[in-house]
């Protein structure tokens, strides 16, 4: 037998393997779902993280922030100590040992396992973003504050106006880095029962009896979105440089 019979067999072997991961039985509809279903985790995690974490942040910068000599604010102090012990604790523990615990200790008794997935990476994603805003609204010199309390504008609206647009400028790199994990990090969702790209992975391949193509198919996926996603932060962090510059 040649070189080339060899490969043409091992050729139409592979596009027979092919055919029977993406294609027969409109599986490629599977894969679709899967994303679609991976995407919708990833926008929910992503806007509860992100509102979690933005008022985490600023919770502790203004319980930090409170000047020496005067007394502290009490309801200030507790609530600070509860934001630490969240961050703490979630960036301690594994976030699969979170996910199983809110699977099947917590929410034990739902069935909607995707939607528990998607709390369980959101609050996840919250205490890491939380530092991340911290760290950006550190940076931002504290004259910033003191010129907007100057002008009779309130802790709220100094933060919003004038800090956190600074800040944002500079965790934009972090925070960009931390959303594509979260996109990543939705496959870990699998191990409740949650529906994404890897449970019907999983359940092709319990169809045709081989995982290798449904694993390296959803990973050529996860690939193409993380690109897309870095492309589009290189753009928009160019674009906020050269906004600076005029």
């Amino acid at each position: 037998m040649d070189l080339w019979t060899v490969i043409a067999e091992k050729w139409m072997e592979f596009g027979a393997k092919f055919s029977t991961a993406f294609i027969e039985g409109g599986r490629w509809k599977l894969y679709l779902k899967g994303l679609a279903s991976t995407l919708e985790l990833t926008v929910i995690a992503l806007v509860l993280g992100t509102v979690l974490g933005v008022a985490v942040a600023v919770i502790r910068s203004a319980h930090d922030q409170q000047r020496v000599g005067r007394k502290k604010n009490p309801v200030l102090s507790v609530i600070n100590g509860i934001c630490k012990v969240y961050t703490t604790v979630i960036r301690g523990t594994p976030m699969m040992v979170q996910l199983l615990i809110w699977g099947y200790v917590i929410f034990a008794t739902s069935r909607n396992h995707t939607m528990v997935g998607a709390l369980g990476l959101g609050i996840n994603s919250g205490a890491y973003v939380a530092e991340i805003v911290r760290g950006g609204l550190m940076s931002v010199d504290v004259g910033q504050t003191e010129a907007g309390r100057s002008l009779g504008l309130g802790y709220v609206d100094t933060m919003r106006f004038i800090v956190i647009p600074q800040a944002f400028k500079n965790i934009l790199p972090a925070l960009g880095n931390e959303f594509i994990t979260l996109f990543k990090d939705t496959s870990l969702v699998s191990a409740i029962g949650g529906a994404e790209l890897v449970y019907y992975a999983k359940a092709v391949g319990t169809k045709t009896y081989d995982v290798m193509l449904p694993y390296i198919g959803i990973a050529v996926m996860y690939l193409v979105f993380v690109l897309i996603l870095t492309w589009l932060q290189g753009k928009l962090e160019r674009r906020m440089r050269q906004s600076d510059r005029h």
